[in-house]
């Protein structure tokens, strides 16, 4: 077989020659196999059969040498497979993310013994099943998150839409995986917006607009403030613009309902991404808004197109939206109901476009016509 002595010689040798014999006979063997190509299927049956006797027989570092070199072979059946990744010890990782194909059967056996860092390897492979996909999915890994938040050839829908969604709430860096993706619906990253990258937030932001919203409870809070929005914007803007951030949090949290923690990262968020949501909230428009945020924000040479996005977005993006968004940063959401048909986002939109309408140019200049110092 494979140039070697007929196959009834190896099984005597490995019968009789010792565990120093058979070490040999086990590296040579595999070495050959690896050497061989595309076998036969009769020598694929002859080479299991020998390797399976071989494996138990030799010495530990044997075997491991002896996988390390069988997983480099074109072709391995699934049980051979198994006496790769059972023998081939600290190398199963690399054996792992450079095998182009792995049996099912193979997959589940390595998930069930509960090694992280090969789950997740595999939790990257774009030839999963769904039975593999599921085990992965109950795996309780940020590692494993991690890896299939990242793995473009899952669909991101039903169940594993879910168990991502609620991963991104406990892993910053799944939130931030999923945010690049232009598959998953950033809406669900809501709890986790103030880990995300500006662009992220605003991403976050999109995708409420022009988008219904289940009622947000944090709603009866904002109705039964009586603040005029000419009243906070002016508080604001005042506040800001002396750079008085701590009793900006103090404020949003007695008009909010949020904790001071939370209110005191979006007094400090020079990007003017949370400011934007509680404006918006409060059904600030974009003449009103704006003035807010040309002193809260420091954009320096991109000031003119942040504003000119935050302008759009106070077109677009309606105040229960963000309402919904307050309540989803308060825990008192269940964000997979924007699952359902009736909050699904519309198809794919630009908002931030280059071309502004007219009356978003027109809030744009209205506000940077005011001339007041910014906030740095």
């Amino acid at each position: 077989m494979l140039g070697f002595q007929p196959y009834e010689t190896f099984q005597l040798l490995v019968e009789n020659g010792g565990i120093e014999r058979t070490n040999t006979l086990l590296i040579a063997a595999c070495d050959a196999y690896a050497r061989r190509g595309k076998p036969t299927p009769v020598e694929l049956d002859q080479f299991e059969a020998l390797a399976s006797r071989l494996f138990p027989a030799a010495g530990p570092q044997a075997r491991a040498k002896g996988a390390a070199i069988l997983g480099k072979a074109d072709l391995l059946s699934p049980a051979l497979e198994r006496l790769v990744t059972a023998h081939i010890g600290d190398d199963l990782e690399a054996f792992l993310e450079a095998v182009p194909a792995l049996s099912e059967d193979t997959i589940l056996e390595i998930i069930a013994d509960g090694d992280v860092g090969a789950a997740a390897i595999l939790a990257g492979r774009d030839d999963l099943s769904n039975a593999a996909l599921a085990k992965l999915f109950g795996l309780n890994s940020r590692k494993v998150y991690r890896a299939l938040a990242a793995n473009p050839a899952i669909v991101p829908r039903g169940a594993y839409l879910s168990a991502l969604a609620r991963s991104a709430q406990m892993d910053h860096v799944v939130a931030q995986t999923l945010a690049k993706r232009e598959d998953f619906d950033a809406g669900l990253l809501a709890p986790a917006f103030f880990d995300l990258s500006d662009d992220d937030r605003i991403k976050v932001i999109q995708s409420f607009a022009n988008r219904p919203t289940p009622l947000a409870p944090i709603k009866k809070t904002i109705e039964q403030i009586s603040v005029a929005n000419q009243e906070l914007t002016r508080a604001l803007m005042k506040l800001f613009s002396e750079n008085r951030r701590p009793e900006v949090t103090r404020l949003l949290s007695q008009i909010t309902g949020l904790d001071e923690v939370r209110c005191g990262q979006i007094a400090h968020d020079v990007t003017g991404a949370s400011l934007f949501v509680i404006l918006r909230a409060f059904g600030c428009s974009a003449y009103e808004g704006l003035k807010v945020l040309i002193h809260a924000t420091s954009h320096d040479s991109d000031r003119s197109r942040a504003l000119g996005d935050f302008a759009t977005l106070f077109s677009t993006v309606p105040a229960d939206a963000m309402a919904y968004l307050m309540s989803a940063w308060r825990g008192e959401v269940n964000l997979l109901e924007l699952n359902k048909p009736q909050y699904q986002p519309q198809s794919q939109r630009r908002l931030l476009s280059t071309s502004q309408s007219s009356a978003v140019n027109g809030a744009v200049e209205s506000a940077a016509r005011l001339g007041i110092k910014r906030a740095s």
